[in-house]
C-alpha cells in the first residue's frame, strides 16, 4: 500500500494561526488515519474560504484520468464538527445535508476519532465508472458509489455520439442546466471500470 501523508497542514505557517483545540484534533486525526490501509487519496488541513472553521479536506479521484470525483471533508467549529460533500471550491458544507453528512459534539480527541471513522468509510466505497460507447469510442460516462449507485461525475460528448441520440434524450427529459445532457437515460452500459474502494485496493 503507499504510504500517504494523511492531513498535512496545507500551509505551516497556519498552524500558529491554530487554537489549542483545533491543534489537538488535526494531530489526533493524523495520528488516527495513520493506521488505515485504504487507497491513495489527496487530503489537507487548513481553513475555510471565510477562515471561520478549521478544515480537513479529501478528494477523492480517478487517478490515472487525473479527474477529480468528489469533494468530502469537515468542519470544526468549538466543541463540534460538520461533515459532508463539499463545494469543489469553496469547500463550503451545502445548505442542506446529503446522505453522506455526519455530525458529532466532543472533545478534541473524540472529535477526531469520529472524523477519522467517517473518513475511512467514505474512503472504502467502492467507485466505478460506466461507459457507453459508439464505434469503438467511449462518448459517456459516470461515475457513482457502486454501493448505493448515488452518481459523481460524468460526461457526455455528443460529437462522439449516435446519431440523433443527443436530441432524443434532450426531448426525453434528460438534460440539466443549460442543456447538458445526462447519462441516466442511456440504458445499461457497455462497460463498468473499478476505479477504486475495497474492491480494487
Amino acid at each position: 500500500m503507499f504510504e500517504n501523508p494523511w492531513f498535512e497542514i496545507d500551509d505551516p505557517e497556519d498552524e500558529f494561526g491554530f487554537d489549542a483545540a483545533e491543534l489537538a484534533f488535526a494531530t489526533a486525526l493524523r495520528q488516527q488515519a495513520g493506521s488505515w490501509d485504504v487507497p491513495h487519496a489527496y487530503s489537507w488541513v487548513g481553513r475555510t474560504e471565510d477562515e471561520s472553521s478549521l478544515l480537513a479536506f479529501v478528494e477523492l479521484s480517478d487517478e490515472h484520468r487525473r479527474l477529480s470525483l468528489i469533494d468530502i471533508g469537515v468542519h470544526l467549529v468549538g466543541s463540534s464538527v460538520r461533515g459532508d460533500r463539499l463545494h469543489n471550491q469553496l469547500y463550503f458544507l451545502p445548505d442542506r445535508p446529503t446522505s453522506l453528512a455526519m455530525e458529532a459534539v466532543g472533545s478534541p480527541q473524540e472529535l477526531a476519532e469520529r472524523t477519522a471513522t467517517w473518513f475511512e468509510t467514505l474512503l472504502r466505497k467502492p467507485i466505478v465508472r460506466h461507459e457507453w460507447e459508439h464505434h469503438g469510442q467511449v462518448y459517456a460516462s459516470r461515475y457513482l458509489f457502486a454501493d448505493t449507485g448515488e452518481g459523481l461525475v460524468q460526461s457526455y460528448h455528443q460529437t462522439l455520439a449516435p446519431s440523433e441520440q443527443a436530441e432524443a434524450l434532450t426531448r426525453a427529459g434528460h438534460v440539466h442546466g443549460r442543456g447538458w445532457i445526462q447519462t441516466s437515460g442511456l440504458g445499461r452500459p457497455d462497460r463498468v471500470v473499478d476505479i477504486r474502494g475495497e474492491t480494487t485496493a
